[in-house]
């Protein structure tokens, strides 16, 4: 068990007296406030923070640091106030600690938006300061070496919490050791069999094997020395749960996945690394295309290292690691390396300065989701350990996620790039936006001014930011479309009344939305858009709790007219496809808001029942865009017929979405399309064009 001599023993080391003096007093405050509380494990739960401070004492993180740890619990478990924390060590301190702290005072619906809230107040923290960020993964770590003492199922939550959550960040900051501690530790809680099963077999194996890695890692020792290399050769080790993933993944069993020695080399300097490379392929033949310099581009996290895979003697796989001490510290330990160094007011860089700005992508990230849980699905999205590496038009790198697209790369150069993105082109040529991207490519995005995100770049979008940037444009757009149409549908109802929501008096308006508990007048009009409330009787309601009573209707209220632009609050009748020049008529489903029927559709009929629900409508003169259309041809039954039709219709660049034949008899076939056309005018123009195709008998628009 850690003790308070023993942490200010390893603080000597590297601290100032009067820096240590500061921690031991947020000990004896930490120790005073949870006075009588106890651990599950029956220890004074003052041993908690003790042990939390060890661990990034461990780190030589800075005294600040050190007592947020200390104090960490304080304003959660005890009646201390954050302002007291203040008082008497210092806003910065109040502030981590503060950032730490879980919400204990809200209310929440269920455990999923609890932790999810927990983790947003933490991320908005983390971006004031990111030592929040390690303060907390040195807390989760303690937690994790002492879940034996829980219950199982509580174990296996914070397991399984720490595995999606925890593991992934420690990574995406470089921090290896702390990641591998938390996922074995994480994998021991979840299938323990299974864990003890591996754990049982890589004992096993490390025996066999002993003999072998000796005399690899001597024959590399050897040759390096000999071309006057002073170096130190190691073999690693895989843990348990990166066997298990592996194994999992690639159905590989447990000895082929062994079959693999690692070694990882380290040198004095980045020069050194290349020649060693050099020395190492002379000596074992490489395996083409298993070389990976990530000193010249390093990963994310601020990770950098030659990586290269040998066809050692008997035809045994060799990987080979080979970094700087420098490089190794930061592979180990990532952001938490020479922190005491980094973080005195210098410029941040290499790890750090990505560090910040992966926490800022959080924080924009955080402002555009609708609530906490998308907010956290977007940062599991975004936790991707594998990356590709593309080159802008420019020549700069940029880092994706494997399996990321054109769009991701739109979104990763700049919002408003992937707002208006319209194609791009890989390597000069012009590709689809969902085609993935490989490390090396260059890509350039075309942008058109007045362009708006596809709601189909969510089946290949892969990243949070462009994620959360689409999500966020089509809400707020559609939220704009909703409570123009909800207005224009009052405003008709009102009209009806020989009155418009002009005419209504603020105060009354405002009394109204109170009772029926809206916010705003908007949430009432897009509630209407949607078809959650029906036009003529909100104007009703409204008119007779305003004081106006019971108005008789006035004749001759105009149709709305509606321009096809409308968003999602819009939608049209798959039964009678209306276009543009069609008499059309409204109905209100609660479902998909106003749905645009022919006037003279069939199922329109049988909706006259429900006379309320039916809205007038009418085209507006300037309407845009394309709308599906049905046409029926009968043909004689003639080679290559449909053939012919396609390159009519394709001829006057109109798209087929659907082409189907149905046999009539013997001679004569009925050829079925769905296209898409501007309007009744350019249908007839089609149609006519069609009819004058030889063999062709009858051109019909399919009415229902």
């Amino acid at each position: 068990m850690q003790t308070i001599d023993a942490l200010t023993s390893t603080l000597s080391s590297y601290l100032d007296p009067e820096q240590s003096n500061h921690v031991k007093r947020a000990y004896f405050f930490a120790e005073q406030a949870h006075f009588g509380q106890l651990r599950r494990s029956g220890e004074p739960y003052v041993t908690h923070p003790l042990a939390v401070a060890g661990i990034l004492a461990h780190m030589h993180m800075d005294h600040q640091s050190l007592m947020a740890a200390m104090l960490h619990d304080v304003i959660e478990d005890t009646g201390i106030e954050k302002s007291a924390i203040g008082t008497q060590f210092g806003p910065t301190v109040a502030e981590l600690v503060d950032g730490v702290s879980k919400l204990t005072q809200m209310e929440f619906e269920s455990l999923e938006e609890k932790q999810a809230e927990n983790f947003q107040k933490m991320a908005l923290a983390m971006a004031q300061d990111i030592r929040v960020i390690l303060v907390k993964l040195a807390d989760r770590l303690h937690n994790m070496r002492t879940l034996g003492v829980l219950q199982t199922s509580k174990a296996r939550r914070i397991a399984r919490e720490t595995l999606d959550i925890y593991a992934p960040i420690a990574m995406r900051l470089g921090m290896n050791n702390v990641r591998m501690e938390f996922e074995d530790l994480g994998f021991s809680a979840l299938y323990p069999m299974r864990a003890r099963r591996i754990d049982a077999a890589l004992r096993n194996a490390r025996g066999h094997r002993k003999e072998l890695v000796e005399k690899i890692r001597h024959q590399i020792e050897t040759t390096l020395e000999q071309e006057g290399h002073e170096v130190v050769v190691r073999g690693r080790e895989k843990h348990l749960y990166s066997i298990y993933k592996k194994m999992k993944s690639k159905r590989k069993s447990f000895s082929e996945i062994m079959d693999i020695y690692a070694f990882r080399i380290i040198v004095d300097s980045v020069d050194t690394c290349y020649r060693v490379l050099g020395c190492i392929h002379s000596l074992y033949k490489p395996v083409p295309g298993e070389f990976k310099d990530y000193i010249a581009i390093p990963k994310a996290n601020g990770y950098q290292s030659l990586h290269t895979v040998l066809m050692g003697m008997h035809g045994v796989p060799i990987e080979i690691q080979i970094r700087t001490r420098d490089m190794e510290e930061m592979a180990n330990n990532g952001i938490a390396a020479h922190w005491l160094y980094k973080s005195d007011g210098q410029s941040a860089n290499g790890s750090h300065a990505r560090a910040r700005q992966w926490v800022q992508g959080l924080l924009e990230m955080q402002q555009r989701a609708g609530n906490s849980l998308e907010f956290i699905e977007s940062v599991k999205i975004d936790l991707f350990p594998d990356e590709i590496y593309v080159f802008t038009p420019k020549g700069r790198i940029m880092e994706l996620p494997r399996g990321a697209t054109a769009v991701d790369f739109a979104y990763a150069v700049h919002t408003d790039v992937g707002n208006s993105c319209v194609a791009c082109r890989i390597n000069r040529r012009l590709a689809p936006l969902s085609e993935p991207l490989q490390s090396g490519q260059t890509v350039e995005i075309l942008t058109a001014p007045g362009a708006r995100p596809n709601p189909s770049w969510f089946n290949y979008a892969v990243t949070a930011k462009a994620r959360t940037n689409i999500r966020h444009y089509l809400k707020h757009q559609t939220r704009e479309d909703s409570v123009s149409l909800g207005r224009r549908l009052l405003d008709k109802a009102l009209a009806s009344f020989d009155t418009g929501l002009e005419q209504l008096q603020e105060e009354q308006l405002g009394e109204f939305l109170t009772r029926h508990h809206y916010e705003q007048l908007d949430d009432l009009l897009e509630e209407i858009a949607r078809g959650n409330r029906l036009p003529a009787i909100t104007a009703q309601q409204l008119l007779e709790e305003v004081g106006a009573g019971q108005m008789a209707p006035a004749d001759g209220a105009q149709p709305v007219a509606i321009r096809g632009t409308e968003g999602f609050m819009l939608s049209y009748a798959k039964c009678c496809h209306p276009l543009p020049g069609d008499p059309i008529e409204g109905y209100l489903s609660s479902e998909k808001g106003v749905v645009v029927h022919r006037e003279r559709c069939r199922n329109l009929g049988d909706m006259r029942e429900h006379s309320e629900r039916l809205v007038a409508l009418r085209w507006d003169d300037e309407v845009e865009g394309e709308y599906p259309v049905e046409l029926r041809i009968e043909v004689e039954n003639r080679r290559g017929m449909i053939a012919i039709i396609a390159t009519r219709i394709n001829s006057m660049g109109v798209n087929i979405e659907k082409i189907s034949t149905d046999d009539k008899d013997y001679q004569f076939t009925y050829v079925d399309l769905e296209m898409m056309v501007h309007n009744r005018v350019h249908l007839a123009r089609i149609m006519k064009r069609l009819r004058n195709i030889n063999y062709v008998r009858k051109v019909t628009r399919v009415k229902n």
